[in-house]
């Protein structure tokens, strides 16, 4: 009999676990409810956010024995990572930390009032502030950042070095997908920029057209690369060289894989049902790589120019 709907989110736990875990049971529970909803995605948000949970209030147990909480101890951990020895640019800070301008200035202040971080004008602009970290900023600092790591390797603790490697692969994938990325400094400037299957998605049904799993053409530069091999805006491509394309991270291993071939193959749905193959010139070439990017994209950006 074919598994219900579902089903294979609430399947038992890998033949090396132990017992199923709290998560397992919630669904199990729902199973009953609803058998008809597809619960693979809630299997892997509610343990995200469940961890989540553990994570926080354990970290913040360990803030609390050096008198801060999470928001303190990431603010000194930015400035002393920034390290700039005439302080760093509050704006900067507030980007750092993505924060609003209001939330970053009453911050600094609970820290100045603690007197582990100074703020001065910033002779560069007076209109914006430098904060550095005192002394006594950098002592807490290099106090409580050991305890802090120790505490999240032995959060950790239960997954063996292969498979704490397995996850940061994973997450890295996600992550990248839903933060956007700038153009790698080893390719070739392609011209094109492309949006994430979730959102490839959204905007497909919002469009009323089927949805599917694949990036999105959001901009095409005019004589570039990508625009000579054919490619339109709207387009979304859902395979390289034959294999899918479900993350950034999957099309920047097809273009590397084909860098020395000087082609890449690209499978595109164009409309509702209209399959296009492109033959995309991704050949290194002097002078038309991109300058190599030293600081991650803002949160959120949701497309990858190439």
């Amino acid at each position: 009999m074919s598994a219900k709907p579902g089903r294979e989110a609430i399947a038992g736990p890998p033949s090396d676990a132990v017992a199923h875990d709290s998560v397992d049971r919630l669904l199990a529970s729902w199973q009953e409810t609803r058998p008809d909803l597809d619960l693979a995605p809630v299997a892997v948000f509610a343990r995200v956010n469940r961890l989540n949970r553990t994570f926080d209030a354990e970290l913040e147990t360990t803030f609390s024995e050096y008198g801060l909480n999470a928001a303190e101890f990431y603010s000194l951990v930015t400035l002393r990572r920034l390290g700039e020895p005439d302080g760093v640019s509050q704006r900067r800070l507030m980007r750092a930390l993505n924060l609003s301008s209001g939330t970053i200035s009453t911050r600094v202040d609970r820290l100045v009032e603690r007197g582990l971080v100074t703020r001065d004008v910033d002779p560069a602009d007076r209109r914006n502030s430098r904060v550095a970290l005192t002394p006594e900023g950098i002592a807490l600092f290099e106090r409580v950042t050991p305890a802090h790591i120790a505490t999240e390797n032995r959060l950790l603790a239960g997954l063996d070095p292969g498979q704490r490697d397995q996850l940061v692969d994973l997450l890295r994938t996600l992550l990248v997908s839903l933060e956007g990325t700038s153009p790698e400094p080893t390719f070739p400037r392609l011209g094109f920029t492309v949006a994430p299957a979730h959102v490839t998605m959204a905007i497909r049904r919002a469009a009323g057209l089927p949805e599917t799993v694949g990036l999105i053409v959001r901009a095409v530069e005019p004589g570039s690369r990508v625009e000579q091999a054919g490619a339109m805006v709207g387009d979304v491509l859902t395979h390289a060289d034959g294999r899918p394309v479900r993350s950034i991270a999957s099309l920047y291993a097809a273009i590397n894989n084909a860098t020395e071939a000087g082609v890449l193959t690209l499978d595109v749905l164009r409309g509702e049902k209209t399959q296009v193959t492109l033959r995309l010139d991704v050949a290194s070439r002097p002078g038309d790589l991109p300058v190599p990017t030293t600081i991650a994209p803002p949160p959120l950006v949701r497309e990858h120019q190439l």
